[in-house]
């Protein structure tokens, strides 16, 4: 078995794979401050609750965008695990041209969301990742990563909101009754749902304007399934896409 993790800044993402196919599967907050014994002993649990046996980990690959919570995560697998973890880097073979001005500055968790649509779905296509950020990023008929548009994710904009107005108050994001609010919840709430789908579907036209018609969309991250409900643009909605990307870096690196 593949142990895949991605490290975001908000959630940590742990998936195992049996061959190609992804069974147990976690999605848990980041903690910064938790030490590697903390997260050993966390993913001890995770493996026991799933009937999963140390012995039967064979290799563990991580994608990371936290670099500070990296080592304490190799460091966990390698004392808990017994295996020396693969961490996702540029000098890996990703079977994906990075056409990129910096290339290194591409997120290792955007380059595993690019390999696993090119592997499942070719290019063209846009991948729209509502992560911390919501990342649009762009895929070309040839199978190169072209580039991309970052805007804050949705969360941000919530606790921005709630932090620099003194009357408006915290929200869950959900879809309210109508998009004009007649009440202040609903009236957050549309302006944070209804808001995000136009900037979806606005990033999605100028994408196509440069990538071309057939163009695909596919959605990952917390919040796609909200956002993908309320617009035909999204295609394709794939929860645990980082994670196939990850295990697909892995088989072309082994």
């Amino acid at each position: 078995m593949l142990l895949a993790i991605d490290i975001g800044n908000t959630n940590l993402t742990l998936g195992l794979y049996e061959g190609k196919t992804l069974g147990s599967r976690w999605r848990l907050a980041t903690d910064h401050d938790r030490m590697p014994d903390e997260y050993g002993l966390q993913m001890l649990g995770l493996l026991q609750n799933s009937g999963t046996s140390i012995e039967q980990i064979q290799g563990v690959c991580i994608a990371s965008v936290v670099p500070p919570l990296t080592g304490r995560i190799v460091k966990a697998i390698k004392q808990y695990l017994k295996l020396d973890a693969l961490v996702i880097d540029h000098g890996l073979k990703f079977d994906l041209e990075i056409l990129y001005e910096e290339p290194n500055a591409v997120g290792v968790d955007r380059i595993a969301d690019a390999v696993a649509v090119l592997h499942h779905h070719g290019g063209p296509a846009c991948i729209i990742d509502f992560g911390t950020a919501t990342t649009f990023n762009a895929i070309t008929e040839e199978g190169g990563y072209l580039g991309g548009a970052i805007a804050p994710g949705i969360g941000i904009a919530t606790q921005a909101l709630f932090q620099r107005t003194a009357k408006l108050p915290r929200v869950d994001i959900q879809r309210p009754p109508a998009v004009i609010g007649r009440n202040t919840v609903h009236a957050i709430q549309s302006g944070l749902l209804f808001g995000y789908v136009a900037m979806v579907e606005g990033m999605v036209e100028r994408f196509s304007h440069t990538l071309g018609p057939d163009m695909k969309v596919i959605a990952t991250g917390g919040f796609a399934e909200i956002i993908a409900k309320e617009t035909p643009v999204i295609q394709v909605v794939s929860p645990w896409l980082t994670l196939e990307g990850i295990r697909l870096i892995w088989e072309l690196n082994h």
